[in-house]
């Protein structure tokens, strides 16, 4: 008899909690220092999830939550992208 495949679970910087991977938008910070949405997960780089929730987006923004998973300051016009990107991928 089979065992069921593990599902893997990742949790949202924004809301905190544990969600299925293909439920969340990974934000990653490519080897260059570039951020970006990865709607695939398949870029390098270090990944962050966040739900496809704008409000989950705001959260993350306000408790600097990418800012401590990267590492690094995080512009606020990146933020701002990634609200656009998220509202492009929702509507």
């Amino acid at each position: 008899m089979q065992k069921p495949r593990k599902i893997p679970q990742r949790q949202c910087v924004g809301c905190r909690e544990m969600k299925d991977k293909k439920a969340l938008i990974r934000v990653v910070r490519s080897p260059e220092g570039t951020i970006s949405l990865d709607f695939k997960g398949k870029l390098p780089g270090r990944g962050a999830y966040v739900c496809p929730n704008p409000e989950c987006l705001k959260k993350a923004r306000k408790s600097r939550a990418l800012e401590r998973a990267f590492d690094m300051a995080i512009p606020a016009e990146v933020y701002d992208q990634l609200e656009g990107q998220m509202g492009e991928a929702n509507g």
